[in-house]
């Protein structure tokens, strides 16, 4: 069993695995780009299949986990969240910035499959999740529409922006560079519009890695078009920019 049986220590029980090698680009929240698929890849002290018996009856599972990629860094009583331009400061509990006191992430996800895997035991398939590749995971809960959905919640600053969208152009010959599995989280990814709010260079190339990819793209006002898409090796070597 694992080292956390005793109540006393946290450790992680799952890792996911995906597309996203660097945080620019990652969703910036989980159930946004639901062709995003990942994989929670269970340690081996947590593969036991009676802990995910019941498991596949839900279509909505919670994933705990921590911002790894902020694991010793200094958290701010304030943050500037990049949809508001990030010039305006907002307290770091109105938001869900990774710079927190505690590095804890929480992410609602679709559950697409509980399947074995040789090699892996019980791995779960996911939809929409907004996780780096390789974040630990610390818990898995099941998602209880009548309990955790409120229709009449109020949003705060997240209502007023969370329509903002580009319309994605890929041209076909570029889309076919890439596996075509890949092709609708790329465009979920891009319509979602990646970069800081405060960037607007029309001119200027900007680079998502996915799935070992640079996209690289421009945007014009509401208008974003793939220009480029280069294995993510190489482009590191040419320079991206971000």
């Amino acid at each position: 069993m694992g080292e956390a049986g005793n109540g006393s220590v946290f450790v992680p029980i799952a890792r996911i695995q995906n597309g996203f090698s660097g945080k620019f680009g990652i969703p910036r929240q989980s159930g946004m780009v639901d062709g995003v698929v990942s994989r929670v890849v269970f340690e081996p002290g947590y593969r036991d299949p009676n802990a995910f018996r019941g498991l596949s009856e839900y279509s909505h599972i919670w994933l705990l986990w921590e911002f790894s990629e902020n694991r010793g860094k200094a958290w701010s009583p304030t943050v500037k969240p990049p949809r508001l331009g990030g010039n305006t400061r907002i307290g770091v509990f109105a938001t869900r910035s990774p710079f927190r006191p505690n590095p804890i992430g929480l992410s609602c996800v679709r559950l697409v499959d509980v399947r074995e895997e040789k090699g892996c035991g019980t791995v779960l398939l996911v939809a929409g999740a907004d996780l780096m590749d390789g974040t630990p995971i610390y818990d898995v809960k099941p998602y209880l529409a009548y309990t955790d959905s409120h229709q009449d919640a109020r949003g705060g600053f997240a209502d007023r922006v969370r329509e903002h969208r580009l319309n994605v152009h890929f041209p076909v010959e570029l889309q076919k560079i890439l596996k075509e599995e890949y092709v609708p989280a790329v465009c979920g990814i891009l319509a979602g519009d990646p970069r800081p709010a405060y960037q607007s260079d029309e001119e200027r190339v900007y680079g998502v890695e996915y799935a070992g990819y640079d996209i690289r793209f421009r945007v014009a006002g509401s208008e974003l078009t793939v220009c480029e898409v280069v294995q993510a090796g190489d482009a590191r070597k040419r320079g991206s920019v971000r």
